[in-house]
Order: C-alpha cells, then sequence, then structure tokens
C-alpha cells in the first residue's frame, strides 16, 4: 500500500463507532434525519388511524399512507438539497 492510501484509511477507521458515525452523517447532511422521523410518524399516524379508518377500504388508506410518507420524505430531501446548495453558493463563495 502506498502512504496515500494509508492516510485515506486511518482517516475511516479513527470513527469506528456507529453512533459517532451517525452522529458525523447528521452533522453533515441535517434533513436526513428530520426525513427519517417524518417517515417513522406517518407511519404511526396510519397505524394509529388503520384502525379508526371507518368505511375507507384498506388499500386506499394504505395508498395515502404512502403517498403521505413519501411526500414528506421528499420534501425533506429537496429541502436539503436547497439547504446545502445556499451554503454552497451563497455562503461559502467569499473568496
Amino acid at each position: 500500500m502506498s502512504s496515500s492510501q494509508e492516510s485515506v484509511f486511518s482517516e475511516y477507521e479513527t470513527d469506528t463507532s456507529q453512533t459517532s458515525k451517525l452522529l458525523r452523517k447528521f452533522k453533515e447532511t441535517p434533513f436526513v434525519p428530520i426525513g427519517m422521523a417524518g417517515f417513522a410518524m406517518v407511519v404511526g399516524y396510519g397505524l394509529y388511524r388503520l384502525k379508526h379508518r371507518g368505511d375507507m377500504k384498506m388499500s386506499l388508506h394504505l395508498i395515502h399512507m404512502r403517498v403521505a410518507a413519501q411526500g414528506f420524505v421528499v420534501g425533506a430531501i429537496t429541502c436539503g438539497v436547497l439547504y446545502s446548495m445556499f451554503q454552497e453558493y451563497v455562503v461559502k463563495p467569499k473568496e
């Protein structure tokens, strides 16, 4: 192995715990955990409302919950992309 490869591998091996990797990733992309939490909330709400859906068909209820969960995740990803573009092109270009 060359010295450049060793330095790259040692950088990744310093953060060995899953928690530190997860926290680092959350700091780099803050809208990913927001999307994950929103997805979990929509799924939880859908399971709660499943019992009290009235005369709505099961398939229609599941389609609505899927669309809501996907919409929340896509919205969070879009906000994250806009945030990173703002950080990269508006805040950073003071060179």
